[in-house]
């Protein structure tokens, strides 16, 4: 072989090694860019509530079905939710009762009618929303570990993003997954990666929100790095410490049902009586711990700030779309500081938020007697006003 083709060849190697370098220096500085589209709609996003136990979680004995979806949530709820002075909502929504085996992009059209009417009752009120999937664990298993049920899904998403390609851009947002479990976070970037590009197919101009691979965790989230796609915001969710945030919860560690009144913030001190609970010697250190760990408004500062640092270091926009204290167990006032210190640490760092949730076990609203009752004191954490007229049939069905 002589050595001119050689150097041809290497010739051409090095224009393509500089037309690449070239085409992703133009994509990371166009796609990141701080006025990029992505950008522009986070802005939309600035102040938000979720709205739980509707199209998701649903534990209404009639399930999913249109008699629940028309009365558990209504039209006065949505105008005191906007009353509140929220920006937007994150719709929880469950796949699976849409979900038909090899056939997911054939969705049911009166599922598919009662989430219509939702939607355009929060777009009515001139909020944005989230449509935020939100299965339970053994859909997200299945994910997890079946390359085939990635495959549905992606169909599913594709038409489901299609069916929606209409509606306003700027106000309509799609969510990949509520907190994903997959334990190999190569895998998930893989997984989101497929299903970002499914939804691109239903809809080239909306916005996607991504998150990391196990519980949408802020830690899992600065793991890994931006997918291709320009107009993608980026989400974690804050509970931390979970000990303070679901004391009392009879869901996730066992521990947690023993505490309550667990102060915040937190020292050495004042968590004695709560650790006096746990009957468990681990479950007594982890009390301790706690206390020990200092948690409060600057720690709770620096931990944001690691996911804040991660965005800023890609040029991305970022979110916190839940976050919250589990009502039942902890001190009202202990709950608003929390709640407060998170809420600033978020806006200080420009990070967009929506609290979990609207009427449920973290609620910023109290149904009782079929009205909504806003608790002044989240409001008040949350930066927002009291409505001074509550609409007395907010919540009836």
């Amino acid at each position: 072989m002589s050595a001119e083709p050689a150097l041809v060849r290497a010739v051409a190697r090095s224009a393509r090694t500089i037309l690449f370098s070239s085409v992703f220096l133009f994509f990371a500085v166009s796609a990141f860019g701080q006025d990029s589209l992505a950008f522009r709609r986070a802005e939309h996003l600035r102040r938000g509530i979720n709205l739980s136990e509707w199209f998701a979680q649903v534990y209404d004995s009639k399930g999913y079905t249109k008699e629940p979806f028309e009365t558990w949530n209504t039209i006065q709820d949505i105008q005191l939710i906007k009353a509140m002075g929220f920006d937007h909502v994150r719709l929880s929504i469950n796949p699976a009762p849409m979900f038909r085996h090899n056939q997911a992009d054939r969705i049911p059209a009166d599922y598919l009618a009662s989430l219509d009417a939702a939607v355009q009752m929060i777009l009515g009120e001139h909020l944005a929303v989230i449509l935020d999937m939100h299965p339970d664990s053994d859909f997200k298993d299945k994910l997890a570990r079946d390359d085939a049920f990635v495959e549905q899904f992606s169909d599913f998403w594709r038409a489901f993003a299609r069916h929606y390609s209409a509606q306003d851009p700027n106000l309509v947002f799609f969510e990949i997954l509520n907190e994903p479990e997959v334990r190999d976070p190569y895998r998930w970037y893989g997984i989101q990666a497929r299903l970002a590009s499914a939804i691109r197919e239903g809809t080239p101009n909306h916005t996607i929100i991504a998150a990391g691979a196990r519980w949408s965790d802020d830690d899992d989230l600065v793991f890994i790095a931006p997918i291709r796609d320009p107009n993608v915001i980026y989400n974690f969710h804050f509970y931390e410490p979970h000990i303070f945030t679901h004391q009392g919860a009879t869901w996730g560690a066992s521990f947690w049902h023993y505490l309550h009144d667990l102060p915040y913030p937190s020292n050495p001190d004042n968590v004695k009586a709560a650790e006096a609970l746990e009957p468990d010697a681990i479950f007594k250190l982890a009390v301790a711990r706690y206390g020990s760990d200092h948690w409060d408004k600057s720690r709770i500062d620096t931990e944001i700030g690691q996911a804040a640092a991660w965005a800023k270091h890609w040029n991305v926009p970022l979110t916190c779309n839940e976050f919250g204290v589990y009502r039942a167990y902890a001190s009202p006032q202990d709950r608003a500081a929390w709640i407060s210190d998170v809420r600033t640490a978020l806006e200080r760092y420009g990070v967009g938020w929506a609290m979990w949730d609207y009427s449920g076990g973290f609620a910023v609203v109290v149904k009782k007697d079929g009205q909504a009752l806003p608790d002044e004191l989240t409001i008040k954490a949350l930066g927002l006003k009291v409505p001074p007229v509550v609409p007395g049939d907010a919540g009836k069905p």
